[in-house]
């Protein structure tokens, strides 16, 4: 990584960063926010990951050089402590949303997120990362994850990153992509 990113547990200051790296993110994938069913968890994050037993993280660079000098090129979404360049959280199952798997034992990772300007730095395997280690110590044994087909660059990042494509559905005008990954005991 080009710089050292800082992960650290969702703070309810991060809540507009959270939204704005969202939408910049998944328009960059080829996907329109509003099309993405159940987003009012970025307005609250604390009851609807941390409350419910799951995790959600936000990964911080701090520095003169994060944000282009141009105003004219993409900025990143500013937290108190850095700029935003990566989200996510994770879920159990049987917390998620009802149109998902539910699986005994599993949580599903959401909002993985890491801003456009940022990607192929390593910021995103470094979230998995920390987010499976996270959800280990939980006491999750699997994890899952779902992202449209369209989004090449996430199905491609979840497979060279050991997740099993388990599954395919349909979803309006979107194919789903099911993956999971065993994350039990490694010690």
């Amino acid at each position: 990584m080009a710089d050292t990113i800082r992960f650290r547990r969702f703070e309810a200051r991060d809540t507009d960063a959270l939204q704005t790296l969202d939408a910049l993110a998944l328009r960059d994938a080829g996907t329109e926010p509003a099309d993405v069913p159940g987003s009012d968890d970025l307005q609250t994050v604390g009851e609807s990951y941390l409350d419910a037993g799951g995790e959600f993280l936000v990964g911080v660079l701090s520095g003169a050089a994060v944000n282009p000098p141009d105003k004219r090129q993409r900025r990143l979404p500013e937290t108190t402590d850095g700029s935003l360049v990566a989200m996510g959280g994770f879920l159990p199952t049987e917390a998620g949303y009802e149109d998902e798997r539910s699986v005994t034992g599993a949580a599903e990772l959401h909002r993985m997120r890491v801003a456009p300007t940022h990607q192929g730095r390593g910021y995103g395997r470094a979230l998995l990362g920390e987010l499976e280690r996270r959800a280990r110590e939980a006491g999750f044994d699997l994890l899952l994850v779902t992202t449209a087909r369209r989004q090449h660059r996430a199905v491609r990042f979840y497979d060279a990153a050991g997740y099993d494509e388990v599954d395919r559905s349909e979803y309006g005008e979107y194919e789903l992509v099911h993956f999971e990954k065993s994350i039990g005991d490694r010690s």
